[in-house]
């Protein structure tokens, strides 16, 4: 091949590999539930492409006991058929299901549950699911009175978790993954204040806040955000998942716009430096001897102490263990608080300190990142000058 002829035909490939990746776009996946049922049984999944796509599946607990057909196509299907054997294990498990196609993949998770389906809540889960690993989830108890509650993005990926309490009215924490894409950029706050479609039509067993809470035996609080709404931008859409009534809790406005909202902004900070910040932000009751009330008279407890459970992951960092770094923040709720770094440092302490003062196990899905000594150890460690 001449010179010419070999450079003509390196520019004809460019072209072409160009051209495709121009009408590839992307593809979409979804399963019409993210749950299955113990027993055997079946669910459709639609897919979304204009070209040819291959769907293959992922157990990572290992086994092989879910088939789907077809396994490949051509262009947009609503009628793709998951089939399931049934779990006679008490442990939940997880089946993964990826697309490939037009040179982009997606994935979906389904988990099904154990036999008896122990896991299971009436709304979300009584106890977490051992398939269910995002490194933000705390440990649960089963019948406590509480129930876990997931929220996730138009696209199926996870937006923030809650531990409602069914008694009290209010989440005793909410959990999340931030970081700067998660975050997004700047839309005005939605202002949506309304009941979590969770729970579908079942607004009694959910705090009616439209319009504000109404005076208890306290007075006034404010309707204080758990994930705070800066910690979703870049729609609309996903801001107004921060206002449902599942992440409020009846909070002293001093305290809410002091220096709660001075922590709020050094945690969006500790996320952009690093890859992932998995986010813990919960309250105490223990000990309350206040409610106020919602608009349909519901008492909310006010909580006593409010707490941050904090851990950093940068990809290659030499920081702590293998990238991860951890820190926790329990303060009193109490309008008496000075608004400076120095007053929020008097609360900074390790994870283990944290969940010695407060009850709960954070963190505990991180010993199957990095192994159990690892973990120990990065929430073990006093707080270092990162988070200062």
């Amino acid at each position: 091949m001449n010179r010419k002829l070999y450079f003509f035909v390196l520019l004809l490939l460019a072209l072409i590999t160009g051209c495709q990746k121009k009408e590839s776009g992307g593809v979409s996946i979804k399963a019409r539930s993210s749950s299955l049922s113990p027993e055997a049984g079946s669910t459709f999944v639609s897919v979304s492409a204009t070209l040819d796509w291959t769907i293959t599946l992922e157990f990572p607990g290992g086994g092989s006991w879910a088939t789907i057909e077809p396994a490949s196509g051509t262009g947009s299907k609503s009628d793709i058929l998951l089939k399931y054997e049934a779990n006679t294990s008490e442990e939940d498990r997880e089946v993964v299901l990826v697309l490939n196609g037009m040179g982009a993949e997606d994935r979906t998770s389904l988990i099904q549950y154990g036999k008896g389906g122990g896991a299971k809540g009436k709304y979300g889960y009584d106890t977490l699911p051992s398939a269910l690993d995002w490194l933000e989830l705390p440990a649960t108890t089963a019948s406590d009175g509480r129930e876990v509650l997931i929220h996730r993005f138009s696209d199926n990926s996870r937006n923030w978790s809650c531990y409602w309490d069914y008694s009290n009215y209010v989440s005793v924490w909410v959990a999340y993954p931030l970081n700067k894409s998660l975050i997004g950029s700047y839309v005005a706050r939605s202002e949506a204040w309304g009941y979590d479609p969770v729970f579908g039509s079942n607004y009694g067993v959910q705090q009616n806040i439209s319009g504000g809470y109404q005076e208890g035996n306290n007075g006034w609080y404010a309707r204080g955000h758990q994930i705070p709404s800066a910690d979703r931008w870049g729609t609309t859409a996903r801001n107004a998942t921060t206002y449902y009534g599942t992440n409020m809790t009846p909070q002293n406005n001093t305290f809410n716009g002091g220096i709660w909202a001075t922590l709020e902004g050094k945690v969006r900070g500790f996320s952009s430096s690093c890859d992932t910040l998995y986010v813990v932000t919960g309250c105490l009751l223990e000990g309350s001897k206040y409610y106020a009330l919602d608009r349909s008279g519901h008492k909310l407890t006010v909580p006593t102490y409010y707490f941050k459970a904090l851990l950093a992951h940068t990809v290659g960092s030499t920081q702590g263990q293998e990238g991860y770094l951890a820190a926790g923040y329990l303060l009193p709720h109490s309008a008496g608080l000075s608004n400076t770094d120095q007053e929020l440092s008097k609360y900074l302490m390790s994870i283990d300190k944290l969940e010695e003062q407060t009850g709960f196990d954070f963190f505990p899905n991180l010993s199957r990142k990095i192994g159990k000594d690892k973990a120990d150890l990065v929430e073990s460690t006093t707080p270092g000058n990162w988070w200062k």
